[in-house]
């Protein structure tokens, strides 16, 4: 995906992160966690434009959980208000072992689409997600089984080059999804010229969706719509709309990146042409 991409004018995916799996309604009261809460955001997303809902599982008490039941009931309230919408569970984690992390990929129905860390990402000052190659074959293996198209999310350069060595130990089905994330940490620094090295970087034909945590959301947002790309927005990543303000709900953010896609004049994807861009099914 290139410029090219972008003049062509080719539909842009909005992906929609409802809740995440760290902070809670402690950073943004309006973040969802229940199931109901979480159904209800991802209509409201739904309805600003989203085609893709990344969703976590929270225990009763908000923590992060993993147990199929769980995210049963969470697409179950999803499913109920907005059908037609690509769901996609996470099955990133820290400290969690492989099988709590096949969970939430044995709902029925399956998931279409499933996250696939693909290398460690460090977590405050003693806490690492490790993400082997071991732990990535057996995910992905699952989802290979269950029919689900994993999205390769990318914390840094270096787990570019571990993409093109998953290529070489399993078949992945075109088009490879990447997510290139920035931040701070281990998450590759947010620059404009960090984003252009790793899409020159992707395999040939794959498509990337772009993830800017906290205040790069917005501007990696942009330059992904301009560079061909796809974009996620959401609560998990960023609990303000502007700097000293909170987010009103992840709507809010939906409806802002939709409304830049329609000023740069690039068209956002429908579920029904996000399944036939990304090959689900």
């Amino acid at each position: 995906m290139s410029y090219d991409d972008y003049l062509a004018g080719e539909p842009a995916i909005v992906t929609a992160a409802l809740t995440g799996g760290v902070h809670g309604k402690e950073a943004n009261p309006n973040l969802p966690e229940t199931p109901a809460e979480i159904g209800e955001a991802a209509a409201a997303c739904r309805e600003a434009g989203a085609s893709v809902v990344h969703v976590h599982a929270r225990a009763d008490n908000g923590e992060r959980a993993f147990s199929t039941e769980r995210f049963q009931a969470i697409d179950d309230e999803i499913r109920s208000r907005a059908p037609d919408l690509v769901v996609q569970h996470s099955t990133g984690a820290t400290g969690a072992s492989d099988e709590a992390r096949l969970q939430p990929l044995r709902t029925d129905p399956a998931p279409e689409m499933a996250s696939l860390d693909m290398g460690p990402l460090n977590r405050y000052q003693h806490l690492t997600s490790e993400n082997t190659r071991a732990t990535i074959d057996r995910l992905y293996d699952e989802m290979r089984e269950r029919g689900i198209k994993p999205e390769l999310e990318l914390f840094n350069g270096g787990q570019v080059t571990e993409t093109y060595e998953l290529l070489e130990r399993r078949d992945l089905d075109d088009p490879v999804y990447a997510t290139l994330i920035f931040g701070s940490g281990t998450l590759t620094r947010p620059t404009p010229e960090n984003l252009l090295a790793l899409v020159h970087d992707l395999p040939d034909g794959a498509s990337f969706n772009t993830l800017g945590f906290g205040p790069h959301q917005l501007p990696f947002a942009t330059m992904g719509l301009l560079f061909g790309g796809h974009v996620r927005v959401g609560l998990e990543d960023n609990v303000y709309y502007r700097r000293g303000e909170l987010a009103e709900s992840n709507a809010q953010l939906v409806e802002r990146v939709v409304s830049v896609a329609e000023t740069l004049g690039r068209p956002v994807a429908t579920p029904d042409e996000t399944r036939e861009i990304l090959n689900l099914g």
